[in-house]
C-alpha cells in the first residue's frame, strides 16, 4: 500500500552567514557634506627656522629672517557612490511562502548581505590606494611579527599618534600571527570595543580581523590611524512601499550615497602591507 508523506515548508529562512561592518573603528565622519557635493580641505605649509639675525648685519628687513608667505592648497572631496536597489515581493509569494518572502525582513537581508560589503570594500581599496607608508612581503608564522613592527616603526618615524591605531588583518594573516611565539595580543579588551569587532590589542594597536572579500587583492594586513581617512555616508534611504502602483504586493526601495577619502597630509596614517 503506498502512502503519501507530507511535505512541510518551514517558515524560517536559512540565512547566509555575513559580516557587521568595522569601518567605524577606522575611519571618520570630521567633515560634513550636508547641503553639499563635495568639500574643500585646506592643506597649509609653514615657514623654515633660521638663526636669528641678532646684531643686524645680514642685511635682511627682518632680523626674524626673510619673510615669505604661506601656502593654503585644497584638496576637494566629492562624493562618487550613488547606488541603488530595488524588487517586488508579489503578495502571494508572500503569504504562501510562510512570510519567508516578508518585505521587511528582506530589506534588512539586502542591507546586511549587499549595501554593508560593498561600502566597506570601497573604503579599504581607497585606504589601500592612498597609503603613504608601504611595505611587502610574504606573510609566514615566522616573519609576520618582524613586519608588523616595521609597520609600526615606520609610523612612529612620520610623527603618526601612537593612540588610536588600528591593525586590520585578513584570516590567513590572522593564523600567521597565532602561530608566531612573539606575537602575543592582549586579549581582555573593553567589552565596548570588543563589540565593535575588536579581537585584542598588539604593541598598542587594536587587532580587527576583517574577511579577505572585502580586503583589495594581495593586502597582508594594513596599520591605519582612523584620522587619516574620512569615509561619509551622505544619504541612506530605504523604503517599503505596501501599496505601490502596478503591483499586488511590496516595492522595496533603497539607495545610499557614500564614498571614502585619504586626506593628504595624514596618508602617513596608512601603513599597507602587500604580499606581492
Amino acid at each position: 500500500m503506498a502512502i503519501e508523506l507530507v511535505t512541510k515548508f518551514s517558515g524560517l529562512v536559512d540565512e547566509r552567514f555575513s559580516a557587521e561592518s568595522k569601518l567605524s573603528l577606522v575611519t571618520n565622519k570630521d567633515y560634513s557634506f550636508d547641503g553639499a557635493h563635495s568639500v574643500k580641505v585646506y592643506s597649509v605649509n609653514t615657514a623654515p627656522m633660521v638663526d636669528y639675525d641678532r646684531d643686524g648685519v645680514s642685511g635682511r628687513i627682518s632680523r626674524y629672517g626673510e619673510i615669505k608667505g604661506l601656502d593654503a592648497t585644497t584638496q576637494t572631496l566629492t562624493l562618487e557612490n550613488d547606488r541603488s536597489f530595488t524588487f517586488a515581493i508579489d503578495a502571494m509569494d508572500e503569504d504562501e511562502t510562510a512570510l519567508a518572502l516578508e518585505a521587511s525582513a528582506a530589506l534588512m537581508r539586502q542591507i546586511r548581505e549587499v549595501c554593508v560589503p560593498e561600502v566597506d570594500s570601497n573604503a579599504y581599496k581607497k585606504m589601500a590606494l592612498g597609503a603613504g607608508l608601504k611595505g611587502s612581503g610574504a606573510i609566514t608564522e615566522e616573519t609576520i611579527y618582524d613586519q608588523i613592527l616595521a609597520a609600526t616603526q615606520s609610523m612612529d618615524n612620520a610623527l603618526v599618534p601612537d593612540t588610536g591605531r588600528v591593525l586590520i588583518v585578513p584570516p590567513s594573516t590572522y593564523a600567521a600571527m597565532k602561530k608566531n611565539k612573539y606575537c602575543t595580543m592582549e586579549t581582555d579588551v573593553g567589552s565596548e570595543i570588543r563589540a565593535k569587532g575588536v579581537i585584542g590589542v598588539l604593541d598598542g594597536a587594536n587587532v580587527i580581523r576583517i574577511p579577505a572579500s572585502r580586503l583589495p587583492n594581495n593586502c597582508g594586513f594594513m596599520l591605519v590611524h582612523p584620522s587619516a581617512t574620512c569615509a561619509p555616508v551622505k544619504l541612506e534611504s530605504f523604503k517599503i512601499h505596501g501599496t505601490p502602483v502596478g503591483i499586488c504586493g511590496s516595492l522595496v526601495e533603497g539607495r545610499i550615497v557614500y564614498d571614502a577619502f585619504v586626506l593628504k597630509n595624514k596618508s602617513k596614517g596608512i601603513y599597507l602591507h602587500s604580499t606581492e
